[in-house]
């Protein structure tokens, strides 16, 4: 036969997908390949997308077709160090720790190392006895190639990682093979390419490059955890010291039902005065911008490892709050207990105290919501400042004299507000207790971050460093100049084809044809150039008599 032409599938990178790897492993995630591509289009694709680089210590390969063999591979030929079992640790987990758990501890290398893992020996290390070693192994390394894998096998890999090492999945994919790895994982993301829909109708989010999961994951999942880790701690705050509060009151009332608070002030707290300001802080709030923080990955790390909101940072709530509700409560009740008017009347009464009170709390909630904002907008500004002059006319227009002739049953605080906000000493009480509750809170954050600051603190300091006298930042520092990579992004197999055994007559079969009168002379000029072995069967099948 003569070769008139080939034909091919483009299989090449999308743009940006090298640049995004890269980030993403800067940022401590782990990315393992799972691909039904042959192994040397797996390594190939390992290279190009910068998951293999050629500074590695060593990049191992495992391709055994049985159990012992896999296991000797996982265990000797790649960490002989780590020959040993892999160690479980079991805990529990969930609501009231009824749920148990079990973790494979992790175990450091010296080096980078890489794994490429076939589909049958992948098959044979998922099995019960095996695949704790095969984790334990991928997790030492630092890229983990699957190749030639089925469907099947992409979601038993995801869910052999979410069980034994409690860590949040995400599987991106983009075509019908990948839609039981991206059900199978926490967080699904689909590309609509050039392999239709399925991905992206079974996955959470859709987009359409690779290059888009950086700014998901380093942008707006960053800055989507530490605006809610804030809200609940505030959200926390706020209503454990309006709760302990009125518990100290109890000491003093008898343990009767009388609240500390106005009911009104009850009713407002959480609807009208509080609301719009936590709201702003988890909508609107960031600790860096979207260009620093796409310049320093590492600032994904601390919330893997849950820093901003854990058990530890919720003990620390509720002792924050403990603390300013023993102020917010003693201090207005020492400075009352004694004090008289202006004009020498006594001003220690239930009312004055309870506006005293709730103004202090409300003063203190709103300081502290201030000191956990990194970023000012002009929603925030309006959300605070406005939230406390809601609370000041509100309070003036309920307490007023005209409220009285209109709902006098409704409104039992008459005139209270005008009678003690105008006296100084008041206002040098809640002056004293927002000061006591907020300097420590200060202190102690100047402290840590003189003695230990974290990446985050590092880098903002950074940023106010390159701010310019005119406020304007500076240019983004120029990127480092990279060795050019001598592979080409298409997904290539570089070993030997099989054009020689093509061309070669040794697959062809031999075998009698039925009619010899369909053939022509091979005496045609078409048929002059043709191969010796192709005139030979025609002339044999012409000599052979029909059936």
């Amino acid at each position: 036969m003569k070769l008139l032409g080939a034909t091919a599938v483009e299989d090449k990178l999308q743009d940006g997908v090298p640049q995004t790897i890269e980030q993403l492993a800067k940022a401590d995630i782990k990315i393992w390949v799972l691909t039904g591509d042959k192994q040397e289009t797996a390594e190939n694709i390992g290279y190009s997308c910068n998951m293999l680089r050629e500074e590695m210590k060593d990049i191992f390969i495992v391709s055994a077709n049985t159990a012992e063999g896999v296991k000797e591979e996982l265990q000797r030929k790649m960490c002989p160090e780590a020959a040993e079992e892999p160690s479980v640790i079991k805990s529990r987990a969930g609501l009231f720790w009824l749920k148990k758990t079990k973790t494979v501890q992790d175990e450091k290398v010296d080096g980078d190392y890489g794994l490429i893992i076939n589909g049958h020996s992948l098959a044979v290390a998922l099995e019960k006895n095996l695949r704790l070693e095969l984790l334990r192994t991928a997790c030492m390394c630092q890229t983990v190639i699957c190749c030639r894998v089925t469907p099947l096998q992409k979601a038993q890999v995801v869910q052999l990682v979410k069980k034994y090492k409690q860590a949040v999945t995400l599987a991106i994919g983009d075509g019908a093979n990948d839609v039981s790895m991206i059900k199978a994982a926490h967080i699904g993301v689909g590309i609509s390419g050039q392999e239709g829909m399925q991905a992206v109708l079974s996955s959470d989010f859709s987009f359409a490059q690779f290059r888009y999961l950086q700014r998901l994951l380093l942008v707006h999942g960053r800055w989507s955890y530490i605006r809610m880790c804030k809200f609940l701690g505030y959200f926390f705050y706020k209503n454990f010291t309006f709760t302990l509060v009125q518990f100290w009151y109890s000491f003093f009332c008898g343990f009767s039902a009388q609240t500390v608070y106005d009911e009104w002030f009850i009713t407002c707290y959480n609807l009208v005065y509080t609301a719009l300001p936590v709201l702003g802080l988890s909508l609107f709030d960031q600790d860096v911008n979207d260009r620093w923080s796409l310049q320093h990955p590492q600032l994904y790390c601390p919330g893997q490892k849950n820093q901003y909101f854990n058990k530890k940072a919720f003990a620390s709530c509720v002792m924050h709050s403990c603390y300013s509700s023993l102020i917010l409560f003693f201090i207005p009740w020492a400075a009352m207990r004694d004090t008289v008017r202006d004009d020498g009347k006594d001003i220690a009464n239930y009312q004055s105290f309870a506006l005293l009170t709730q103004t202090c709390l409300l003063i203190v909630v709103f300081t502290q919501l201030c000191l956990d904002t990194y970023y000012w907008s002009a929603v925030n500004h309006f959300f605070v400042w406005g939230s406390i002059a809601a609370y000041f006319a509100i309070t003036f227009t309920m307490y007023s004299n005209g409220m009285f002739y209109i709902f006098t049953s409704t409104f039992p605080f008459v005139g209270t507000a005008r009678n003690s906000l105008n006296q100084p000493n008041v206002w040098l009480t809640i002056f004293l207790s927002s000061l006591l509750c907020i300097l420590p809170v200060v202190a102690f954050r100047f402290i840590l971050i003189q003695l230990r600051p974290t990446i985050n603190d590092k880098v903002r300091k950074h940023l106010r460093q390159t701010l310019k006298p005119s406020g304007l930042l500076s240019p983004a520092p120029r990127r480092l100049l990279r060795r050019r990579s001598t592979r080409s992004g298409y997904a290539f197999s570089h070993s030997q084809g099989y054009g020689e055994l093509i061309t070669s007559q040794n697959f062809l079969m031999k075998r009698p044809l039925k009619r010899a009168s369909l053939f022509p002379q091979t005496d045609s000029p078409i048929f002059q150039n043709q191969p010796q072995h192709y005139r030979t069967i025609t002339e044999e099948s012409e000599e052979s008599p029909s059936p």
